[in-house]
């Protein structure tokens, strides 16, 4: 609620529209009613206002992850049919302080960042999230909605001590009763000069920070969970070792020979888990397999990877391959037209944006403002709908 006031004095004073979301995750009996407070504070601040509603059977265990996953998934493609590069958060000081409680005592959550992307994939793909308030406590922020005659909702399952985040907060305020202390807060590690990528395979550096490793294994995997600590320093000791090695990890594999590390799609995982080829509607841009954007103008085609069906690609097709890494080669997407049998490469008939470099750039910090989405960035090379394997042996090879 403070967050809207001050983002609605901002966006009057600059002529900015801005649209206040809502989600209802369905688990009290009061949410709809707090919904419909939320969007009346909305409205009566200038501000547009969208209530959104988790919907589905809700898990037993896990509950506060899970809603977390649907909540910025929802919130990602409110925003991005809003036409929105960026999404306010409101997390406090003390979100920061609670964050780092949990992970010394054995949570995986992550830390919080003034400016990151959104973790929806790939829902949020493009946009980022502003975390505007990461040095106030929320002590200061009740004031100021006090001294404006605002009110809010204290969350009663906040002082539930089934949630890691109550038994946080209960543990913190038992330390101090003051006002709250910002540690550990991420803002911004500044841009890496550590990696590079085209066409989806990243390339990077032996003596890369973990970070970068990280964020290249999950970008190039199209996922998106970060690798178990303990088996991202496995990787990160081997490649500065000088070790020659190749790893599966996050879905991707890593090939470490000499001074070049390529980290690529890991084709064996399509076997492992299979799925049906994705149809393509005329039109309408598809996202495949987390790491690219697949659009086509005609009826009747379908989307999967090469594994498998390589010795069905014509010669050329295959001759086009030939330049990029075996794991690349495999996963790379073909289409298959219904009634037919022989795939063909997907960039034959439609149009194909790879995902990986720009969602790799925005991880690694390579934009700082609002201004620089959608702009070249250190690493990641000029984007090529109809891409060619020449181009990418220049860039990656």
């Amino acid at each position: 609620m403070a967050l809207l006031a001050l983002a609605a004095d901002w966006a009057r004073s600059r002529g900015r529209r801005l649209l206040a979301l809502t989600v209802d995750h369905g688990l009290t009996a009061d949410s709809a009613n707090w919904t419909e407070l939320a969007g009346r504070a909305a409205r009566r601040s200038g501000a547009a206002w969208q209530g959104l509603s988790w919907n589905g059977v809700k898990p037993v265990s896990g509950l506060p992850a899970a809603a977390r996953a649907a909540r910025h998934a929802l919130i990602a493609e409110a925003a991005r049919m809003a036409g929105a590069d960026v999404v306010l958060f409101a997390h406090t000081a003390d979100d920061v302080r609670e964050s780092q409680w949990m992970r010394q005592n054995g949570s995986t959550l992550g830390r919080l960042s003034e400016w990151s992307p959104s973790p929806a994939w790939p829902e949020g793909r493009g946009l980022m999230l502003f975390r505007p308030l990461l040095d106030v406590a929320r002590a200061e922020l009740r004031a100021l909605l006090t001294a404006r005659g605002l009110d809010w909702i204290e969350d009663p399952a906040n002082a539930d001590l089934r949630f890691a985040r109550s038994r946080a907060r209960l543990a913190l305020g038992r330390l101090s009763s003051g006002g709250s202390q910002v540690i550990g807060a991420a803002r911004g590690l500044g841009p890496c000069q550590d990696w590079s990528s085209a066409h989806g395979v990243v390339q990077v550096a032996r003596n890369a920070p973990g970070r970068v490793v990280s964020a290249a294994l999950v970008c190039a995997g199209g996922g998106d969970r970060l690798p178990r600590s303990d088996r991202l320093q496995s990787v990160t000791d081997r490649l500065r070792a000088g070790h020659i090695f190749t790893a599966t990890l996050c879905g991707a594999r890593i090939m470490a020979d000499g001074d070049k590390v390529i980290v690529a799609r890991e084709p064996g995982e399509f076997g492992r888990r299979p799925t049906s080829p994705v149809a393509l509607g005329p039109g309408q841009a598809v996202v495949w397999d987390g790491r690219f954007e697949i659009e086509t103008a005609e009826r009747g085609w379908r989307v999967g990877p090469a594994v498998g069906r390589m010795a069905q690609l014509s010669p050329a097709d295959r001759a086009e391959l030939a330049p990029l890494p075996p794991a690349a080669r495999a996963a790379w997407p073909v289409l298959i037209r219904d009634g037919d049998t022989a795939p063909v490469l997907a960039q034959r008939q439609a149009r194909v944006r790879s995902l990986v470099e720009g969602r790799l750039a925005l991880a690694l910090d390579q934009t700082t403002h609002e201004r620089d989405l959608g702009h070249a960035v250190h690493g990641a090379k000029p984007s090529n709908a109809l891409f060619s394997c020449e181009a990418f042996m220049t860039d990656v090879a």
